[in-house]
């Protein structure tokens, strides 16, 4: 399966301390600036392990966006809705589900949003 077809489940902070999620291209980064800019925030930053983890109930590495500890907004990159397929994490490492990204928008309430920069 190419990287840009697997999705990423990354938690952030905004500098008041607010979690959220961020759903993006295995292949692709996450532009703090250009997201915060869209929350209107000073600041976003990806939480540590721990912080992670008390945020989603979830083990750092196997972290889904369904099924989190506490209800959290998420945000999706937006090109990952062109996509016929996906495969996201399903709750543990190594454990991924593939499913159509419009169940995204549908359950989880995803935000489009436009925040990609390339990988290094």
């Amino acid at each position: 399966m190419p990287e840009h077809e697997i999705v990423k489940t990354l938690v952030f902070e905004t500098d008041a301390k607010k979690p959220l999620i961020v759903l993006m291209h295995g292949d692709r980064e996450v532009s703090t600036k250009q997201l915060a800019r869209f929350l209107d925030v000073k600041r976003i930053e990806p939480c540590d392990e721990a912080t992670a983890g008390r945020h989603t109930g979830y083990q750092f590495g196997g972290t889904s966006p369904f099924g989190t500890r506490h209800s959290l907004p998420v945000y999706a990159e937006r090109s990952i809705f062109a996509l016929p397929r996906i495969l996201i994490n399903g709750g543990k490492r190594g454990f991924l589900i593939e499913i159509d990204p419009a169940v995204l928008k549908k359950v989880l309430h995803a935000v489009e949003v436009d925040v990609a920069v390339t990988s290094p």
